[in-house]
């Protein structure tokens, strides 16, 4: 009977478990030799894995020959893969992601999917489907909107939408407000590139920045965000758009 807790089983491990849950899914077995060529690793790599799940309880195996979940091994697989299944919905359903892309980030993030997070997330899905208040046309919205699928060419029929419309007057860009204006960041409007960099600075949606100085000379903005001071080129600055605030 295996002594060790495997609620902190590593990704690695995660993963060696959820691929055997795979391949047995197909077969009554499953072999190094298929392991292997699902995870494209040595067959060394998978033999020190499963002894170390063997360790732990959760899987029965046959050095060189065959390997089998437990009853234990197959709890924590379905677990796994529920994480996994549900993960590639949200970003491929909702978010709009392609299938791979989908598949790349539910793997990645699936091994630090808290059991709250998880909870969170499906009782998200159960609200689009169960509630009768359910707000299908503001999903519906965002999936047709043509500044999520700017970079899906076969979507450019789409009509704009209420966010792809010119700004409401209380939303202006950050090079055009003075020092000691503030407002909530409502959206970024740049180049992937340039994007990332502003979303690393902190400029996610309805976070508060307010103006600290600006260069007469160069435009350059200096804004405080997140408690840190950063410096905005006029490009940059001009991208980020803000629901102004009345000063108090």
């Amino acid at each position: 009977m295996p002594t060790e807790q495997t609620d902190d089983l590593s990704g690695s491990l995660e993963d060696y478990l959820e691929t055997v849950f795979l391949l047995l899914q197909k077969q009554k077995i499953a072999r190094v030799k298929d392991i292997a060529k699902a995870r494209d690793v040595k067959a060394g790599s998978v033999s020190q894995a499963l002894k170390r799940l063997s360790e732990l309880g959760l899987v029965d195996y046959v050095q060189r020959e065959y390997v089998c979940l437990t009853d234990h091994g197959e709890k924590q697989a379905r677990r796994v893969f529920a994480k996994h299944q549900l993960l590639k919905r949200f970003f491929e359903d909702i978010l709009q992601m392609s299938a791979a892309a989908a598949e790349r980030e539910a793997c990645a993030i699936e091994h630090n999917l808290s059991a709250e997070g998880m909870e969170r997330l499906v009782r998200f899905f159960e609200f689009l489907a169960t509630c009768p208040d359910t707000p299908t046309d503001f999903i519906e919205s965002f999936k047709s909107c043509p500044l999520v699928n700017a970079d899906f060419p076969s979507r450019n029929h789409l009509l704009p939408c209420a966010a792809c419309r010119p700004m409401p007057s209380e939303h202006r860009s950050v090079v055009e407000l003075k020092p000691g204006d503030t407002g909530d960041v409502v959206r970024i409007v740049a180049p992937d590139t340039m994007r990332q960099r502003l979303l690393g600075l902190g400029l996610l949606p309805n976070t508060s920045v307010q103006v600290q100085r600006v260069d007469s000379s160069t435009g350059a903005v200096w804004i405080k965000v997140a408690g840190n001071e950063v410096c905005l080129q006029t490009g940059e600055a001009d991208s980020v758009r803000v629901a102004v605030r009345e000063p108090d």
